[in-house]
């Protein structure tokens, strides 16, 4: 899983565009086989993924490794995931749903 977060990191890094004028800092609570909990920053059209989570995160989400992958492929509604229990965020569904917008400007399939 650090390989895919590695990823996404250099991915967005690499074409700011989509993420310019973003401020918000998302924390994902990834459960099943890989459970893990990170942070992802995007401040000013740079994106930082990190262990820390000390600072609160604007939403969170928490859902399985697995459906965190289908959503990055673009394979996973957000809304559908929301309403059947597979995703669950604490803070503001506005900024989840905007974040499956912006993961859709990238190639995350692997």
């Amino acid at each position: 899983m650090n390989e895919t977060w590695q990823l996404i990191e250099t991915t967005m890094n690499e074409n700011p565009s989509p993420i310019q004028h973003e401020n918000v800092r998302y924390e994902f609570h990834l459960t099943g086989d890989d459970s893990s909990v990170k942070q992802l920053v995007l401040a000013n059209g740079i994106v930082e993924v990190t262990n820390d989570t000390s600072t609160k995160a604007d939403c969170k989400l928490t859902l399985s490794s697995k459906d965190f992958m289908k959503l990055l492929a673009g394979d996973l509604n957000s809304t559908t995931a929301f309403m059947f229990g597979k995703l669950k965020v604490d803070g503001s569904l506005g900024l989840a749903l905007k974040l499956e917008a912006l993961l859709k400007e990238y190639m995350f399939k692997g």
